[in-house]
Formats: structure tokens, C-alpha cells, sequence
């Protein structure tokens, strides 16, 4: 029997600690005006990331490669799903040059789902990561990726480019899997970031894996640890915990505003299961002050 939320369970009223702040820095208009002018995408604007205004004030961005249109449609997601455009042949470079000028130390570069495309467009995020590191030597890159529907040569493309981190989201738990993400499995998404992790050995560099989770979706204690255990079991070192916002009245409804003191006590759980590194708190998201973190030092 298909799972079902009731969207009458939805809670619109936000509690008081979810709260954004407007932009006052002028460095958040510099770095609106770079990205429009490279015509480039950024999930921060696509997902109506709550924290943009507060990372580009910084001067830090999540560039979205392959298009604005995602060929999935997974029930949290602000990203539009729709037949997407061809790719772009100079988009790694633009995204470069973006990164050069923001003078950037760290950058996540993330993509929609391409299953148009016959490798899911890890070709693609293979280019631009070289073509990052080819503008900023020395730079850390990490990239927040689709499943690439397993397929082992996607990965391995990807593996190839060396990035520093490898991000794929867990986004839920097992049970609400099929509910909240279209045409995923959570133990293909596993697979994925076991495979990554391994493929890197193989290659001889080290590179750090990290997921993350949405709560507030009706998921159980019992069901969130037993996928920290899962991520664990999978080699997974960092992982994020936030609350889920429902980007609009046709996407899923927030079943609880999970407290901070909640959040704080998942990441001294999360912190004393083996991760490395932990971020969470009501509007921690998958790349929110991601240079803050290290984890490929610790390798």
C-alpha cells in the first residue's frame, strides 16, 4: 500500500526560531550580480534555500550545474521539474571564473537530476571540478550529486576529477523514501556513497563522504538513528540534520518544527555514533557554512 501524508497535518505556522534575516551587506547584491552575470544557477535561489541571504552576504554560493530543470520530482523540492535543456559546453568554465571572483577557498558545486542524459551528467560535474581547480589551485571542492541511477562508470567519471567531498543526500528516512523522493531508493543512494568512497581508495586520494536528512516530514527517533547507523555502515563521515520547509502548498506539509535543544541532542547522538562532523539545527542545509568544516584533513 502506498504511504500517504495527510496535508491536513501540516503545521503553517513557523515557530520563532525559524527566522531569516533580510540582506544588508552590499557583498550580497555583488555576489547576485556575479551570478546573473555568468548566467549561472544556484540552488540557493531554485530551492529557496532559507540561508542565501546570510551566505551571500559572504560572498559564498552553491553553483547548480546542468540547468534549472530537474527530470525528477521529488515532493520537497523547489527545483521545477521539466524537460531539460541540452548542456551547456562552457558552463565549468563560467562556474570557474565565478569562483575565481568571488576570490572563493571552498565551493559545492551541486546539479538537478539528469536522467535524460545517458551518465546523469557526471561527464559534466567532471569538467567543471577540473575546471575549478584549474582557476584556483589549492581550492577545496565539493560536489552534492544525484544517484546517477548507480551506475558505476558515472561514479567513477566523477571519482576520476578528485573532489574533496562527495555529497549525496539521504534527504529521509527508509520508510518515507518513496513518499518524499521521486524515482530514488535509500539503499541505492547508500550504495552510491559507499561506492564513491571505495572508488577513491582505489584511485589512491582520500576523499570525504557526507549526507544529509530533512526532518519534520513525520520520520520517527527510532527511523532517524537507524539511518545514522545506516550512513555510518556505508562509510559516510559528515552528515547535516535540518528542518523541512514546504517550499509551496502542492509540496509536502511539515508534519513538526523540530525544537534546536532537538537538534543540538541528534548531533551529540550523531557525533557519539562515529561522525566526524556534524551540523544541526532547524536551518542547517546540505552546504550551509561548508568551509567551516574540514573534513578532507582528516583523512
Amino acid at each position: 500500500m502506498a504511504i500517504k501524508i495527510d496535508p491536513a497535518l501540516h503545521l503553517d505556522k513557523k515557530p520563532d526560531w525559524i527566522r531569516v534575516k533580510l540582506p544588508r551587506d552590499p557583498v550580497f547584491w555583488s555576489t547576485k550580480a556575479l551570478i546573473s552575470d555568468l548566467k549561472l544557477h544556484t540552488v540557493c535561489e531554485e530551492a529557496q534555500c532559507p540561508n542565501r541571504w546570510e551566505c551571500w552576504s559572504q560572498g559564498t554560493a552553491t553553483f547548480m550545474i546542468a540547468g534549472d530543470r530537474c527530470t525528477r520530482a521529488c515532493g520537497f523540492c523547489a527545483v521545477k521539474t521539466a524537460k531539460p535543456f541540452a548542456l551547456e559546453a562552457d558552463e565549468p568554465e563560467r562556474v570557474a571564473a565565478a569562483t575565481k571572483r568571488l576570490k572563493l577557498n571552498h565551493v559545492v558545486i551541486t546539479a538537478v537530476a539528469r536522467d535524460d542524459v545517458k551518465d546523469g551528467g557526471a561527464e559534466h560535474f567532471a569538467r567543471t571540478i577540473e575546471a575549478v581547480r584549474e582557476a584556483v589551485p589549492g581550492i577545496t571542492i565539493e560536489i552534492l550529486v544525484p544517484d546517477f541511477n548507480e551506475k558505476d562508470d558515472a561514479i567513477e567519471v566523477v571519482m576520476k576529477a578528485r573532489p574533496h567531498i562527495f555529497n549525496h543526500n539521504l534527504e529521509t528516512v527508509e520508510r518515507l523514501t518513496p513518499l518524499v523522493r521521486s524515482r530514488a531508493k535509500y539503499h541505492r543512494s547508500l550504495n552510491v556513497l559507499k561506492r564513491a568512497k571505495a572508488l577513491a581508495n582505489e584511485m589512491g586520494y582520500k576523499c570525504a563522504t557526507k549526507s544529509g536528512l530533512m526532518l519534520g516530514l513525520g520520520e520517527t527517533e527510532v527511523e532517524l538513528f537507524q539511518a545514522m547507523d545506516d550512513l555510518l555502515e556505508h562509510d559516510v563521515t559528515v552528515l547535516t540534520l535540518g528542518q523541512y520547509l514546504r517550499p509551496s502548498a502542492q509540496h509536502l506539509p511539515v508534519i513538526d518544527y523540530i525544537h534546536p535543544d532537538t537538534f543540538e541532542n541528534y548531533k551529540q547522538i550523531a557525533r557519539n555514533k562515529g561522525f566526524r562532523h556534524v551540523a544541526s539545527a532547524p536551518l542547517v542545509r546540505s552546504s550551509y557554512h561548508a568551509a567551516d568544516f574540514k573534513p578532507e584533513l582528516d583523512l
